[in-house]
């Protein structure tokens, strides 16, 4: 291919970080490549929660809309971030390898405050809030956005005990503190750890050289994730959990519906073959749907537009 890829990114320092890593990829292939920055308004805005500014799709549409005006030949995503369905004409062209799906509580000074009724966590996912007060009931949740390097500094500047962050995003930007506790109880949001490269749907040439950097596994797993999340008609505005792994021939997933006070939590867990897990998420979905989750689902609803 004789053109240059125009790589679409937002501007904090972790999404140019996974975008040059797709640049790397890329160039490693033979495929000239350049950096185009670009703001989104979920960057923009850090004084509302994301369920109120639009939620999932918010840190997404910016660069879709660029890819659409041909400014950018693809889009370089947190998976976590982009919604289940894709809008029209843009598709996923490659999901690369997973990193770690943990989140991780960054804390201050000592952990004592878990083993007291007092304590206050920053967070500003309902996901993260809703399955800490399952297991702190009476501990408090303060909002929190921004980018990573806000966040942390905001940590710093307050009198809060910790705040919940994705582990793989740490880790890339090497941020992670020493004073941090690996939350390995806290089931991941659908697809957290990996990076998406999105491209236009009759671009074959761009589409192609994504492939290219496609890891096969992670995408299955990902692609169970966001089925689970699909079916219970969730996204950034409700309290789903889902993780996905490959142990040899068989896919073995866990998912979570909890409510957003942390009072009722619905849990699912099975395994499927690899031949036969194209319906495994929906499948998990379902049977929490079954068991309460649509009643749970749309109680959660209510709450958040109240």
């Amino acid at each position: 291919m004789n053109r240059t890829i125009k790589i679409g990114t937002r501007t904090s320092q972790l999404a140019l970080w996974q975008a040059r890593m797709v640049q790397s990829k890329l160039n490693a292939f033979g495929h000239a490549t350049t950096l185009v920055e670009i703001s989104s308004k979920g960057d923009d805005t850090l004084d509302k929660p994301l369920h109120e500014i639009g939620g999932m799709g918010l840190f997404t549409k910016t660069l879709d809309e660029a890819m659409l005006r041909g400014e950018i030949d693809i889009a370089v995503h947190s998976l976590k971030d982009v919604p289940t369905d894709l809008p029209d004409a843009i598709v996923q062209a490659a999901v690369l390898e997973r990193a770690t799906t943990h989140d991780v509580l960054v804390y201050k000074g000592s952990l004592d405050f878990l083993e007291s009724v007092d304590g206050c966590i920053a967070t500003g996912s309902l996901r993260r809030k809703a399955q800490w007060l399952h297991r702190y009931p009476t501990h408090q949740i303060t909002g929190l956005r921004g980018n990573v390097n806000t966040r942390l500094q905001k940590l710093k500047d307050n009198f809060w005990n910790g705040a919940i962050f994705a582990m793989a995003g740490l880790e890339r930007i090497d941020l992670l503190p020493k004073d941090h506790l690996v939350l390995d109880w806290m089931l991941p949001a659908p697809a957290q750890g990996a990076v998406m490269v999105a491209a236009l749907e009759g671009d074959s040439d761009v589409f192609a050289a994504c492939q290219q950097l496609n890891h096969s596994e992670t995408a299955l797993v990902v692609a169970v994730e966001r089925q689970f999340m699909k079916t219970l008609e969730g996204g950034c505005t409700a309290p789903i959990g889902g993780c996905a792994t490959v142990r040899g021939d068989q896919v073995h997933f866990k998912g979570v519906l909890t409510a957003l006070d942390g009072s009722e939590q619905l849990l699912v867990e099975k395994t499927s073959s690899l031949k036969a897990c194209d319906r495994l998420g929906a499948l998990c979905a379902q049977e929490v749907l079954d068991n309460g989750g649509k009643i749970l689902m749309e109680r959660i609803q209510k709450e958040i537009k109240s």
